[in-house]
């Protein structure tokens, strides 16, 4: 049980999520003193960036120092209803086991982590298509098409029905799984949304929604694995990481710099769950203790664009080194990540 404050607590969801819905909802959670049942899902799709890989870890050690337990759903037959690796299921489960491995690598706190796959705990539930069925009912089909948005895709893409399932089967997850929170992020609000439009259709608990941000795209709009030098993978090399960084946007506008970006969600939030070891921020000999302080200096140029990108070059390669040693440790991890890197994925 967690020897925090409510207000401690509070303070760190505030932290993790851009926006919560409700924060009174949050805090009456919060102050059961109770193991809560936090959600997050995730589709096993290709490498796996920094803002699933450190950013996930760095949020997953805040939530279980607040004495809640992080349900990872990996969603194997979501992929292929979203056609993820050309639906062959058996390259979907290698991928979900390789973000497995590199969550353990990363540093994640393992102690309150609970892994549950799709397939598996669907072809359990007796139930739960009945589920699935009452969602779908209580909805008009346009209600439900606002959601396609949580697989990658615009309302006006052509959908097979397949893809139309997909936003009533992840709604009925949450309230198969007895989830507490949903934290996930905020490209996945709709969805949530709509969990808790059918929490109070059937006179239950709504899920509080804690979403957190997207991270910018190294080189403008949001982070995406397909656009070259957009984002740093968890596999990179040292060579990679500082080519991207030293290439990266970083104007003199907070909002739109993504280089600031890592700093407040990754390097500090790496610094204060103490990730791998890593516990101060110092630039050009200078001790950072909150990003508000080292945005004051960049913004009064007492801090270069160099300076700020070369210390971030060597903070992200030393939070990212051990995952890179994990994948060279054994044979089978050696071949898994062969797998990840030579594998096609389609959209």
């Amino acid at each position: 049980m967690s020897t925090l404050s409510l207000q401690e607590k509070v303070a760190i969801f505030s932290r993790i999520g851009e926006e919560i819905l409700e924060v009174p909802e949050l805090e009456a959670l919060l102050a059961e003193n109770r193991p809560l049942r936090v959600y997050d899902g995730f589709e096993p799709s290709g490498r796996i960036h920094i803002a699933q890989g450190l950013l996930k870890a760095i949020n997953v050690n805040r939530m279980i120092k607040c004495g809640c337990t992080c349900v990872f759903y990996v969603a194997d037959w979501f992929a292929l209803l979203n056609n993820k690796c050309e639906g062959d299921l058996n390259k979907i489960k290698r991928l979900g086991q390789y973000f497995i491995e590199v969550w353990k690598a990363s540093g994640m706190d393992m102690s309150g982590v609970e892994f549950v796959w799709a397939s598996d705990f669907i072809s359990s539930r007796p139930q739960y298509w009945g589920r699935v069925m009452d969602i779908a009912r209580s909805n008009t089909l346009t209600r439900v098409q606002r959601c396609s948005t949580i697989m990658g895709r615009s309302e006006s893409d052509e959908q097979p029905v397949a893809q139309i399932m997909y936003p009533c089967m992840q709604c009925s997850d949450v309230f198969e799984l007895g989830i507490d929170i949903c934290q996930l992020g905020i490209d996945q609000r709709k969805v949530n949304m709509l969990a808790r439009e059918y929490a109070t259709k059937i006179k239950v608990k709504k899920p509080v929604i804690v979403s957190h941000h997207m991270l910018l795209g190294l080189i403008g709009g949001k982070m995406s694995k397909s656009i070259q030098g957009s984002a740093i993978f968890m596999d990179d090399s040292t060579v990679d990481i500082n080519a991207k960084i030293m290439q990266a946007d970083c104007p003199d506008i907070e909002d739109q710099n993504p280089v600031l970006e890592y700093y407040k969600y990754i390097v500090f939030g790496a610094a204060e769950v103490k990730l791998g070891g890593f516990n101060k921020v110092v630039v050009d000999e200078i001790e950072y203790t909150e990003y508000s302080q080292l945005l004051e200096a960049y913004l009064a140029k007492k801090v270069s664009v160099q300076s700020l990108k070369v210390y971030l070059v060597q903070i992200i390669d030393q939070l990212i080194n051990p995952v890179r040693k994990s994948f060279q440790s054994t044979e089978e991890l050696k071949d898994l990540k062969q797998f990840v890197v030579d594998m096609r994925v389609t959209r």
